[in-house]
């Protein structure tokens, strides 16, 4: 027998069995993925270019027209996650000379910020900064931005994961256009559980994730385009700086244009499998139940939140995001030590704060199939536990 040259076993590792726990997610996101989805996802896998799967991508498509409430046509899902739909939608709207104005109410506006200034789109007049903490949405008196940076596109989080904030968007479309902007809307946090209508509020671009509401994997991220969007895209003088995310190329793969299907890149297809799952049973509930579910079970839990003495962060009612719901760190607690209890003890992931709410806040999300009464029952009984095992006053 010869020699081997291997110089590298193969992993340890790699040579047991894949064991998993399993954990109740009620964090920001992923959510729990229900039987049907996982399902789908563990379908074989077709060719990219298969009628079957072109069939999919035709009914995700009408699938976030519902969930969004659009009739673009120009409406696709990106294979990538929420940031790869945020960085997209910017690279393809904005071209040099152009200036976009980035509401930051949290880590959503801080990100578009950093994309569009990698992308040399952003000035320091180019950015409005909202005072942090504050637990509130931002006011329309900012926009008076528009007036004075006059730019090409606005960028705004609708539900701002960070904080737990619902951003109004009423009035903001029409003001936008009054002053020639575009308005790029990030819905990932809030698609499914609070009420956007695309073309009623006259949003240009919307964004949202898989991995929410839709309870589907990570991967895929639904983005729509409107025909003001679409033309200012058409007169780009150059071409996008990444191929991979060209609207053009993915508009003819995705059946946008009229034209006859390229190949532009492998999509994931058993992702595009769960997709389609997420968005059908969204459309079975109906977009206004659905609506209403995540309303009752926020309120359930502020209210229980509020019985254990905590202090939610968002004070405002109608300022709180339905999905994620962000509370204070009580005082005498280390937000990791009540995570990792809840965690070891109980089997549920809740988060501590991301950005610039770290350490200030603890974050709990009630998703799609996971928003129930029951998953709020226990909860808050496993939140009981830990005040009563984490004061540092038992240490």
């Amino acid at each position: 027998m010869a020699t081997s040259q291997l110089c590298i076993p193969p992993p340890q590792g790699l040579l047991q069995p894949l064991v998993l726990p399993e954990r109740l997610l009620l964090g920001p996101g992923p959510s729990n993925i229900p039987p049907r989805i996982l399902a789908a996802s563990g379908q074989q896998i077709l060719g990219h270019m298969h009628l079957e799967v072109l069939q999919v991508m035709d009914e995700i498509k009408a699938g976030i027209q519902y969930a969004f409430q659009t009739q673009n046509q120009l409406t696709l899902a990106i294979s990538g996650t929420g940031h790869c739909a945020m960085e997209a939608a910017l690279l393809n709207l904005l071209e040099h000379g152009d200036t976009v104005l980035v509401a930051v109410n949290g880590i959503w506006g801080q990100r578009a910020a950093d994309i569009a200034r990698r992308l040399g789109m952003l000035g320091t007049a180019g950015q409005h900064r909202w005072g942090f903490p504050g637990g509130n949405h931002l006011s329309l008196c900012f926009m008076q931005g528009l007036a004075r940076h006059k730019p090409s596109v606005l960028f705004i989080t609708h539900g701002e994961s960070s904080t737990g904030v619902l951003q109004p968007l009423e009035g903001l479309g029409d003001l936008c256009h009054r002053h020639g902007c575009l308005l790029l809307v990030d819905a990932v946090a809030s698609l499914g559980g609070a009420p956007i209508f695309m073309d009623q509020q006259e949003i240009d671009v919307l964004y949202s994730g898989s991995q929410k509401v839709l309870n589907s994997p990570p991967g895929s991220a639904p983005i729509s385009f409107s025909e003001r969007a679409r033309e200012k895209m058409l007169r780009r003088k150059m071409k996008p700086p990444s191929f991979y995310l060209d609207m053009g190329w993915l508009a003819n793969y995705w059946g946008c244009d009229g034209e006859p299907r390229r190949y532009h890149h492998t999509a994931p297809i058993n992702s595009f499998f769960s997709l389609r799952e997420g968005l059908a049973m969204l459309a079975e509930l109906g977009l206004e139940n659905s609506w209403e579910r995540h309303r009752a079970n926020c309120a359930q839990l502020c209210q229980g939140l509020c019985d254990l003495g905590l202090e939610l962060f968002v004070k405002e009612e109608k300022a709180r995001l339905p999905t994620i719901t962000a509370v204070r760190v009580p005082e005498g607690y280390d937000w990791k030590e009540i995570t990792a209890f809840l965690m070891d003890n109980h089997a549920i992931e809740i988060a501590g704060g991301l950005g610039p709410s770290m350490g200030k806040v603890l974050r709990i999300g009630l998703m799609g199939c996971n928003s129930t009464s029951g998953n709020v029952n226990r909860l808050l009984h496993a939140l009981q536990d830990a005040l009563k095992r984490c004061h540092r006053s038992r240490l």
